[in-house]
């Protein structure tokens, strides 16, 4: 006689059987609620709508608050078996405490989760092991009304009950699931197979549909036997650490993101009191700050998992940061805070960087994390690219300047890992790196408000430790995992340049107010602490330390990489948009105190006095009360505002400078610029050099408007092929306003407006674009291109401390994917002799395809914000021709001085302030070397010390030294976190320094207590 065949699929309604008769329900429990548009506190708990509820009954609608008091008595047929409740609001809901204080999280089960990767409901709240009957139930939780994708489903309550759990139903639900999915994944003719199939199917026919002890009791003997058997000596051992990736912001509001926060640690807590072996990980001191401030009995509860070794700080950023957008400064910061943060609360140093979720990696970051004692990485989201798949999941990752960082991506692609038999089968079967590597990571949970891991995470878990078929699974944190994987990093391939995402291109323009003020914010705050450090030291003006740190946190908030990006909800935009504004006029005011209390000393009386904060000097025409005036600041400094004057109060000797509207020109002594009656530009000529900057026959700042039927992310890769149209060019109008002159050109598009002022000024090759848009249209995205008579195979772009380049072919899949392309002040298309720049104050979505420079200006997307970027818009580019390449233009320069204007402040009355003589300009700090950029001058974190930052921006070895207009005791080069390194020479008054190409130097300066 045969063997009866047995296929898995058979087996699979047992498993379903199984899991339905785990829990009886057996008695209603009573709910109330109280509901309020938004979140009150467990003291005003009774303050909402007051509704009284049954099963199916609604209590809200979308982002609605409520307190649930549930109430009720456990059965006496609950006697002697463990009891349990279950309770679904069709949302997210916290049980407290009697204080206020979190408890579990629990999660609706209805959503959009990738059902592959589990089930994402959380409704099980344990009340005893072994019920007497009687207890008395009496619970609050405070619930929101949407699940953790931020979706309504449907507002009603869906269970609310107590009910028996039967423990050995359960326990063999786990053992056969298990089981059953690794056969699944077995060789189909192995042995191993074959057994665990034979003894499912054997307790197939031991169950009854009453589920008798006895019944039950024999079949997890029989399964027993088979989760027994161990695997040999392990060839891949799989790292797990449990995980809820949380975002800061997405598609909810920031202050759903901190009950977010409140419900998934808590339920971290109570899973460990279950599960011994369970170690899990959080990452964003952001989020710990918030816990801390709310709920401080959950962070003392917090505090001691730490200790205990259980719970692990991860990451070294202050928020899971963009690197794309962001500037330089700003990833020191969110580095800085971050790792302060966590050494401050609990005596951790973060080693690693973990981004799972970031949309493409700078190459500037590399060196950015070695200086600041990071020596990994931990990301998956290259896995998401669509044409080329990323060669290594372990890999040495290589930046701008040579520095490298040990790289991981768990295999699985996932960081919402089931951790079931298929995961560890799909992580070795997907590991590229397997052949040099033992190891790999496995991030396991549901995040978003998913709850992190839950029971069946924990119950697989237990049974796949050494499992015969699988490769071993150890629980342990991902510091020990990056331990074990860095003895074989010299056998790791190198992956030199930016990790570019393939995906989410859309996200470099999107929200462009968030970015246009991101950007601002990140210029001010340079600015303020360039003039509070001056201020300290020159009239002893306190430092704003406290307040800088709070401004800060706060901006690095907003560059969370589902904020700053554009891809939240239009709540989200609402209220950081209105934070931003208030954030600028704070720090413009910390400015203006600062430098009005400088120019006090520096003025002797009523003048004005201009503020250069970049390092070099700046010949510029300043319009101080309505009168143009030729200014020469030098580095650092101040100059007093008494320049070129002509009795009427406009410039002398203003050159060639005219405007013709209806010649459609502009030119000046350098530039003659020509457009066509719609408005692009047809001749550029550059007087000076000789030559046309525009492709013959071609048409620069022709602005298009191409369809876009993306969402905030993308956009589609061939949208050109897909036609465009142009704004229709209403009228034109000549300017002249002292030395600068232009035309005013007036556009109309749909609903939309567009007038831009096109402005040469006298003695500058940059021509400015300063541009206002009232954009109404939707699913359009605005661009412009300038094709220009420059060929080169690449363009240069500049990125964080430096730049990159980017190929301009698209010869390959790789070069055609990364059509879309990242910079920051600017992109330049060079040849040896002379090269055109693009540069801009707030854009950041650039392409380069053969001879034509394109910027990517405005995309209104309709998810997830319906009215994305359908507003008031106001920026600049500019076009910048130049002799030579964009090393020897220093087109650096003319980003920063774009970005950076010249600051006129009014001495006004000298008030008896009495300082040093009065002097007609002086320079703080200066710096001998062209390619050199001083990006930061504050005040050191802990002391009186000043930290100037600089960096090498040409790609070459630069022997440099530093002077400041004041007496140094000493000065050491630090790292990022400002720990002194080594002692600098300070003789003679200068520092010497020296940089290796891209290379990021911090020097912390001990001023002498006497000063001259």
């Amino acid at each position: 006689m045969p063997y009866e065949t047995v296929k898995p699929n058979q087996l699979k309604p047992m498993l379903d059987f199984l899991k339905e008769n785990i829990y009886r329900p057996i008695a209603e429990l009573k709910v109330t609620a109280w509901v309020t548009p938004e979140p009150v506190p467990y003291a005003e708990r009774m303050s909402g709508r007051k509704v009284e509820l049954k099963s199916g009954e609604r209590w809200g609608e979308l982002w609605d608050c409520a307190w649930f008091h549930f109430q009720g008595t456990v059965p006496d047929e609950a006697a002697g078996n463990k009891t349990v409740l279950l309770i679904d609001v069709n949302g997210e809901l916290c049980l407290v405490d009697d204080e206020g204080s979190p408890v579990q999280g629990l999660t609706n089960v209805n959503s959009e989760f990738d059902l592959s990767l589990g089930l994402p409901g959380k409704r099980v709240v344990h009340i005893s092991d072994a019920a007497s009957g009687g207890e008395t139930i009496d619970l609050w939780g405070d619930a929101g009304c949407n699940d953790l994708f931020g979706r309504y489903r449907s507002g009603t309550l869906k269970e609310a009950c107590v009910a028996i759990c039967r423990e050995d139903v359960r326990r063999l639900y786990y053992d056969a699931e298990v089981l059953l999915e690794t056969a699944e994944w077995l060789p189909e003719r192995s042995a191993r197979r074959e057994r665990i199939l034979r003894a499912l199917y054997d307790v197939s026919l031991l169950l009854t549909p009453e589920l008798p002890e006895e019944a039950v009791g024999r079949a997890l003997a029989l399964l027993g036997e088979q989760l027994a058997k161990r695997g040999g000596d392990p060839v891949l051992t799989i790292s797990a650490i449990g995980h809820a990736h949380i975002d800061l912001a997405w598609l909810w509001p920031i202050r759903e993101t901190i009950r977010k926060g409140a419900r998934t640690f808590a339920t971290a807590l109570r899973m460990m009191e279950r599960y011994p072996d369970y170690v899990f990980g959080a990452s964003q001191p952001q989020l710990y700050d918030w816990i801390k401030q709310r709920y401080p009995k959950l962070y003392a509860q917090i505090r001691e998992r730490i200790k205990e070794g259980r719970w692990e700080p991860q990451g070294a950023m202050w928020v899971e940061s963009d690197t794309n957008v962001p500037g330089g400064e700003s990833l020191v910061r969110q580095i800085l805070y971050g790792k302060r943060f966590f050494m401050k609360e609990f005596g951790q140093e973060m080693k690693s960087l973990w981004m799972p979720d970031v949309f493409g990696y700078t190459a500037s970051l590399p060196q950015i994390l070695k200086k600041s004692n990071v020596d990994y990485m931990m990301t998956q989201k290259l896995s998401w690219s669509i044409y080329n798949r990323h060669p290594h999941h372990t890999f040495m990752w290589e930046g701008i300047d040579g520095s490298r960082v040990l790289t991981h991506m768990p295999p699985e692609d996932t960081y919402n890992s089931p951790a079931a038999p298929r995961s560890i089968a799909k992580a070795e079967a997907q590991y590229l790196d397997k052949g040099v590597s033992e190891h790999c990571l496995m991030l396991f949970g549901i995040g978003d408000g998913g709850g992190g891991p839950g029971e069946e995470h924990l119950e697989r878990l237990a049974r796949e430790k050494n499992l015969l078929g699988l490769s071993p699974v150890v629980q342990e944190t991902s510091a020990a995992f990056f331990e074990k994987l860095k003895a074989g990093q010299d056998r790791y391939q190198v992956w030199r340049g930016e990790l570019y995402l393939e995906r989410h291109q859309g996200t470099l323009t999107t929200q462009a107010r968030n970015k246009w003020y991101n950007r601002r914010l990140e210029k001010a705050l340079r600015e303020l602490e360039f003039a509070a450090v001056l201020a300290q030291a020159v009239s002893g003006m306190p430092y704003p330390a406290a307040e800088l740190e709070e401004i800060w946190k706060e901006v690095l908030l907003y560059q969370f990489h589902d904020i700053l990006p554009g891809s939240s909800i239009k709540r989200v935009y609402d209220e950081s948009l209105a934070r931003y504004a208030l954030l600028a006029e704070r720090v413009e005011s910390l400015i203006a105190e600062r430098y009005g209390e400088l120019a006090k000393r520096a003025a002797g009386g009523d003048r004005t006095i201009v503020f250069n904060s970049l390092p070099w000097e700046r010949d510029e025409w300043l319009n101080i009360d309505g009168r143009w005036t030729k200014v020469r600041v030098p580095s650092m400094g101040y100059a007093g505002a008494d320049g070129l004057l002509g009795g009427d109060g406009q410039p002398e000797a203003i050159g060639s400078l005219r405007a013709s509207a209806e010649e459609r020109r502009i030119e000046n002594e350098l530039l003659a610029v020509v457009f066509d009656a719609d408005g692009s530009i047809v001749s550029i000529f550059d007087k000076e050099n000789g030559r046309e900057v525009v492709s013959a026959g071609e048409r620069a700042n022709a602005l298009r408007i191409y369809n876009d039927n993306g969402d905030a992310w993308d956009f589609r890769q061939d949208y050109r092929q897909r036609g465009s149209a142009a704004p229709e060019l209403a009228e034109t109008e000549a300017f002249a306003d002292g030395p600068a002159a232009g035309l005013i050109h007036r556009y109309r598009f749909g609903q939309s407006a567009i007038t831009q002022k096109v402005v040469l000024t006298a003695g500058s090759r940059r021509i400015d674009f300063v541009t206002n848009v009232d954009w109404k249209e939707s699913r359009k995205m605005l661009r412009t291109s300038f094709p220009v008579d420059v060929r080169s195979d690449s363009v240069a772009c500049e990125i964080q401390f430096g730049h990159l380049k980017r190929q301009t072919h698209r010869n390959t899949s790789w070069d055609y994917a990364r059509d879309e392309i990242c910079a920051h002040h600017w992109i330049d298309l060079s040849a040896p002799d002379y090269g055109v720049a693009l540069l801009n104050d707030s854009k950041y979505g650039h392409r380069a395809e053969g001879n034509t420079l394109d910027l990517n200006l405005l995309r209104s997307p309709s998810y997830p914000d319906p009215e994305a970027d359908r507003a008031e818009h106001t920026f600049t580019y500019s076009l910048y021709p130049h002799k030579g390449d964009y090393i020897q233009a220093e087109v650096y320069k003319r980003g920063y001085e774009l970005n950076v204007p010249l600051r006129a402040i009014s001495a006004g009355p000298a008030d008896g302030v009495v300082g040093e003589a009065v002097l007609p300009s002086r320079s703080f700090l200066r710096i001998d070397h062209p390619h050199i950029m001083i990006e930061a001058v504050k005040k050191a974190e802990d002391d009186d010390d000043w930290i100037v930052r600089l960096y090498e921006t040409a790609g070459t070895r630069a022997e440099a030294e530093l002077r400041t207009d004041f007496a140094v005791e000493s000065a050491w080069i630090a790292d990022l976190m400002e720990q002194p390194l080594e002692p600098v020479s300070t003789e003679n008054g200068a520092i010497a320094l020296s940089f290796a190409p891209f290379e990021i130097l911090t020097v912390k300066i001990r001023l002498s207590e006497t000063q001259s």
